[in-house]
């Protein structure tokens, strides 16, 4: 029965063998790429459909290497097919980008037998990836935030300034704006370090002032300590 069915799909043993490694490795390299991403990922920008994607596009791009087998005409046949294919799903984080392109590859390297290399150029990447993940490394040590206050009559310019420059911290004035009896004002707040407390007092105390209809705090960055 197996020889009946090794006829029927025109492969001889050892390439089936090996079809079957590839893509069987490359599902488990996904899964360990996908759970690297998992773990060392930082942001809002995380969706769970991106780690089937992950999975799926090496075992994918190996049956696509398998097909091809140095055919010429088969190649140029599947550059002719991608081309019709239009990708419209935008890319947020760069960083999203080379995980992509690490699934790719470690596809490409499965579906042309190179096993080895892939195992241990897949086992270099994800410690890489988490060794940076664990020092932390490029989250800068400052800290900016974005403070908008509005309010009604005369702006409070010498109290604010009084409270910020007591709290220690570098102000810019991003906008202000005003229209009729209301006025907005953006100020960029820069700290030595990340510090939440420092901001909840500045914007309590600042909320107490009577001018003041509405206090709000924004942080640009990705991710901050709370």
């Amino acid at each position: 029965m197996w020889q009946a069915f090794m006829e029927l799909i025109t492969v001889t043993p050892d390439l089936f063998n090996r079809f079957v490694i590839g893509v069987l490795l490359s599902i488990g390299i996904g899964l360990g790429i996908a759970l690297v991403y998992k773990i060392t990922h930082r942001g809002l920008s995380y969706e769970a459909t991106f780690l089937t994607s992950l999975v799926a596009i090496a075992p994918v791009v190996a049956c696509v290497m398998f097909f091809i087998q140095g055919n010429l005409v088969l190649s140029l046949g599947l550059v002719g097919s991608l081309s019709i294919i239009r990708f419209r799903t935008p890319i947020k984080d760069s960083r999203d980008m080379v995980f992509l392109f690490w699934s790719i590859t470690a596809g490409l390297g499965a579906g042309t037998n190179n096993l080895g290399i892939v195992i241990v150029a897949s086992v270099m990447i994800a410690i890489m990836f988490i060794i940076m993940h664990l020092v932390n490394y490029g989250i800068p040590k400052r800290a900016e935030y974005v403070l908008i206050i509005k309010g009604n009559g005369p702006y409070p310019a010498g109290e604010l300034d009084q409270l910020i420059t007591g709290f220690k911290i570098e102000a810019y004035l991003r906008s202000h704006e005003v229209k009729e009896e209301q006025w907005e004002r953006i100020i960029e707040l820069r700290l030595a370090k990340a510090d939440p407390q420092v901001i909840d007092q500045l914007t309590s105390i600042i909320s107490e002032l009577e001018q003041l209809t509405s206090v709000s705090i924004l942080a640009p960055q990705l991710v901050l300590p709370i």
